[in-house]
């Protein structure tokens, strides 16, 4: 039902974006793009056993709304979780409303569906809150009501600020810590017998740097670089210090 579920939204958003005339009925704006990274690295977990991955997507929005459609396939093959080249591990699909609380403040609520490649699927729900100043400091809880068996939450802070270095060309840098709540079935660890252990503590640092350049209207390409590092003892015993890096190509329409 689940996989049904991907096949239809897929669907109802390739025949959108193949309708140029419903779109500007409708007044639907949104983007489509494809990234190619030496790894796919999520909360600092290394998700495709270190080799490198094609990520792409579709987002479409109105009036607040955005519906995203996200996948990741493996570029190479992976020995040791069985990944094989061409594969597809994840694909997500996201439906978000964001707004705003005045003039200093917005927020975007929404949900998460993974479809996972080997692993149940599950489904997580999330809050954000921005602070619209200087590095725009946003605040954002998770909480995966799906598959979780305890309390599911994990939470991010990240700031963040973009300089135009030329006319089409701006440098983007970016800062993000996190905390994990007992979310017991994304994030966790293997113990000395084998046994998953889930924990409550801080999880890991990123930082991050990226590069857009416009091409024209419609077109940007995207360099980027993140750093991913644990904090906590756990949080070492879950994950490594990782870095990713890759380019996107992104059409807006």
């Amino acid at each position: 039902m689940k996989k049904l579920l991907i096949v239809l939204l897929t669907a109802a958003m390739v025949s959108v974006v193949s309708a140029p005339a419903a779109i500007a009925a409708i007044e639907v704006e949104g983007d489509a793009y494809v990234g190619f990274f030496d790894k796919y690295l999520w909360r600092g977990f290394d998700l495709s056993g270190s080799v490198g991955v094609v990520q792409g997507g579709v987002d479409l929005s109105h009036k607040g709304f955005t519906l995203s459609y996200w996948t990741n396939i493996q570029a190479d093959d992976d020995k040791s979780d069985g990944f094989k080249s061409g594969e597809a591990t994840e694909t997500d699909i996201v439906l978000d409303y964001s707004f705003a609380l005045g003039e200093k403040v917005s927020m975007s609520v929404g949900n998460i569906y993974y479809h996972l490649d080997g692993l149940a699927d599950t489904n997580e729900a999330y809050v954000g809150v921005t602070l619209n100043t200087i590095l725009e400091p946003t605040l954002t809880a998770y909480y995966d009501w799906d598959e979780c068996t305890e309390d599911g939450l994990f939470f991010t802070a990240a700031v963040g600020h973009s300089f135009d270095l030329a006319e089409g060309l701006s440098l983007s840098l970016g800062g993000l810590i996190s905390y994990n709540q007992e979310s017991d079935y994304a994030v966790g660890y293997y113990d000395s017998n084998d046994d998953w252990q889930d924990y409550s503590d801080w999880h890991n640092y990123e930082l991050s740097v990226g590069v857009d350049y416009a091409i024209n209207d419609n077109f940007t390409v995207s360099p980027s670089f993140m750093y991913s590092a644990p904090i906590s003892t756990e949080a070492k015993w879950a994950i490594d210090s990782e870095t990713v890096g890759g380019v996107t190509v992104t059409f807006a329409f």
